[in-house]
């Protein structure tokens, strides 16, 4: 009978399906700490993994684990070459969440351009007048540099084009023909000073992709959107532009300090909005990640996993 441990908040479509699984056992921690996952984990054959980090020592702390199941498509914070070592599976749930991250980026790109935030703001104040000031713009009509141009900058570019945006995409691990429903850009820097808009779609780094001296190549109107990872953009470099109005907006779902401190210097922007990383938590995604990061671990133990939604294939 394999044991499985379910490491973080999951929804209920997912617990349902372990319920339901015969010749299973399992031990559900809901809290965020890892810390609280780490005493069950020596019982763990099967591990479903949200957000948490899995360490060397995470690892070693798990004799008898044979797959570790992400609950999402990202594995940055998981020693993958700890587990290649023993010959441990890691499985991602796919492309469940692709049109559910766009969405919220599309969200984040009106709500920047219309300056909702400073908008709210003066309404709650009493400012009736600050509709006079004529900041809110429209992305009808602007240009949207995606970076990043996989599932989820593919389907921003299908919603920018219904809202009549004209779209660039610079992605260079896209072969020049996989660029339909954008035009392809070849060199970064070349493309900034054209964009209106900007949004990020692209594994975390070790670098940032916009430092310094990408943001100075931007318009001083332009508007920011970050859905993928923290440490994409030079955040201290974005934030002296953004007080002195030499970028006009932004718009985050992710940080590279997560989550926030109450005094994070975004927060207190009225031309930037901030949203906790949860462009992909929809009910209906999150029902979505949750039945199919829990089916990655009952397949796997079925000898059914599908090969696909293997990050270091171990046969």
């Amino acid at each position: 009978m394999p044991h499985i441990v379910v490491a973080g908040k999951l929804h209920a479509a997912g617990l349902a399906l372990l319920d339901q699984a015969a010749g299973v056992s399992y031990d559900y921690v809901p809290d965020a700490d890892p810390s609280a996952y780490l005493k069950v984990l020596p019982r763990a054959e099967g591990l479903v993994l949200r957000t948490q980090p899995l360490s060397v020592a995470d690892v070693a702390a798990a004799p008898h684990l044979q797959i570790v199941s992400r609950h999402g498509v990202g594995y940055d914070a998981v020693e993958t070459a700890a587990l290649a070592a023993r010959g441990i599976q890691l499985a991602i749930v796919g492309d469940v969440n692709s049109r559910t991250v766009a969405e919220h980026a599309m969200m984040l790109l009106l709500a920047a351009s219309r300056r909702l935030v400073k908008s709210a703001a003066a309404l709650r104040a009493g400012d009736w007048a600050y509709r006079n000031a004529f900041e809110p713009q429209e992305i009808d009509g602007k240009t949207l540099l995606i970076i990043g141009y996989g599932r989820i900058g593919r389907r921003l570019a299908e919603l920018a084009d219904v809202f009549g945006m004209w779209v660039l995409a610079y992605d260079p691990f896209v072969p020049e023909g996989g660029f339909d429903g954008a035009k392809r850009v070849a060199v970064l820097a070349d493309a900034l000073p054209e964009a209106d808009c900007v949004s990020l779609h692209m594994p975390k780094s070790n670098a940032p992709v916009l430092g310094a001296g990408e943001l100075d190549l931007l318009p001083d109107h332009a508007v920011l959107v970050n859905t993928a990872r923290g440490g994409l953009i030079d955040e201290a470099a974005l934030l002296q532009r953004l007080q002195r109005g030499e970028i006009g907006a932004a718009g985050f779902d992710v940080l590279t300090e997560e989550p926030p401190g109450a005094d994070h210097p975004f927060l207190g922007l009225q031309n930037a909005i901030v949203t906790p990383h949860s462009a992909g938590l929809t009910e209906e995604c999150a029902a979505r990640m949750a039945r199919v990061s829990v089916q990655n671990v009952l397949d796997y133990f079925a000898g059914q996993l599908d090969p696909a939604l293997c990050v270091n294939l171990v046969k």
